[in-house]
């Protein structure tokens, strides 16, 4: 059956324009249970409509029955853009300007946006990509010409287009954990690109039963040094959300050094150390990592984390980060000086891990394969990988 002519958005443009301030108005027309594995959610309560495509073919006026404003144009979302083509159209033929999400919320959950941000000393160019859907965030540092990929998801071609935007070749690819939220697609891309994948070897195992891992990488360790571009990153070994999870510094000790923490701090909490079920093991790794980082890191190093909790993370700018003298005065988990404590937090803080994860981790250090349709399935929603 032909699809009703509609106009349609691409997950990109929306993700910009509604990040611009534009008034526009969501109207996701999936049934409501779905919508917690992933929603367009850049917009205000108010903006946001959620009814069935079923239900709302009968309404007689949108307006009067959910608040749909003629006035405001109207992204129509359902789950693979098919439904939100028919009700766009059906919103055009009423007066509205309407769009069908391309692709719909599948889409909207691979989207990454480039931001960029001021680099660390002696780099040039330092970008952050922003996974909307994920809440997650990837890096592309750079110098010399060169560049270092950190975190990249399954879209990963978004990091090898910025590098060759920006005149660099990408020289290595690095994890900064086998993470548990999302498929990586750091192995894949340093082996179509023919560069090293870094990955601590304490990661490269399913941790639920201790199966060991299929990938090809080269370890990292502790204090060990990556070169970019004449630059040099530092290797800290940060274990507790896994046993394997590492910070890259990269800069001068001072003022704008940068500490990409991946999963082990976040700007606003710390990375849960359950997800194996090893909590009464890991909790105290993760009290040593908090530990040695109030030690060794300048209060103006930038903490640069894989993921955020939400919009108050944000910087005016959108972009994720904070310095570690902001974070120690914001963040709940760095201002607990006792390790009791600490544990006692953590352990009222944490809940049900998601199904999915175990399988994820499974994918992630070559132990399974799944088909992007899959992935999709296993992906969705917010990360849920911190305490709190």
């Amino acid at each position: 059956m032909k699809l009703p002519e509609a106009q349609e958005i691409e997950p990109f443009d929306l993700a910009t324009r509604l990040e611009a301030g534009e008034p526009i108005r969501v109207l996701d027309v999936r049934a409501p249970q779905r919508l917690a594995a992933g929603r367009v959610d850049l917009v205000p309560p108010e903006r946001f409509h959620n009814v069935r495509g079923s239900q709302f073919v009968h309404l007689a006026d949108p307006a009067a029955s959910i608040g749909l404003d003629p006035a405001d144009p109207v992204a129509v979302v359902c789950g693979h853009g098919n439904d939100s083509r028919v009700i766009a159209a059906m919103l055009d033929q009423r007066g509205y300007e309407a769009w069908s999400l391309r692709g719909g919320v599948t889409a909207w959950m691979r989207l990454v946006v480039p931001r960029e941000l001021p680099p660390p000393p002696g780099f040039d160019r330092l970008i952050q990509f922003d996974r909307l859907g994920k809440g997650s965030l990837g890096y592309l540092l750079i110098a010399g010409g060169e560049a270092l990929a950190i975190d990249p998801s399954r879209e990963w071609r978004a990091w090898s287009d910025a590098a060759a935007e920006a005149g660099a070749r990408i020289v290595a690819v690095a994890d900064t954990h086998v993470h548990a939220d999302y498929i990586s697609g750091a192995p894949e891309m340093a082996r179509e690109l023919v560069v090293p994948y870094y990955l601590h070897p304490a990661d490269n195992v399913w941790p639920y039963d201790g199966t060991p891992g299929r990938l090809e990488f080269t370890a990292l360790s502790d204090c060990m040094q990556l070169e970019v571009g004449g630059q040099v990153l530092r290797t800290c070994h940060t274990p507790g959300h896994t046993e394997g999870s590492v910070t890259f510094l990269a800069g001068d000790p001072g003022a704008e050094s940068a500490a990409f923490t991946g999963d082990f701090l976040f700007v606003d909490s710390i990375g849960r150390p359950d997800l194996a079920g090893k909590m009464d093991a890991w909790i105290g790794d993760l009290w040593d990592s908090l530990e040695r980082s109030r030690r060794e890191w300048s209060p103006d190093a930038r903490l640069l984390p894989a993921h955020y909790g939400g919009e108050g993370e944000r910087n005016p700018d959108r972009s994720v980060d904070r310095t570690f003298g902001e974070a120690r005065a914001g963040n709940a988990t760095l201002q607990i000086s006792d390790a009791d404590e600490f544990r006692e937090w953590v352990e009222s803080h944490v809940s049900t891990p998601p199904e999915a994860y175990p399988h994820i981790k499974a994918i992630n250090v070559g132990l399974a394969q799944v088909t992007p349709q899959q992935a999709d399935v296993l992906e969705a929603g917010k990360n849920e990988c911190a305490v709190g």
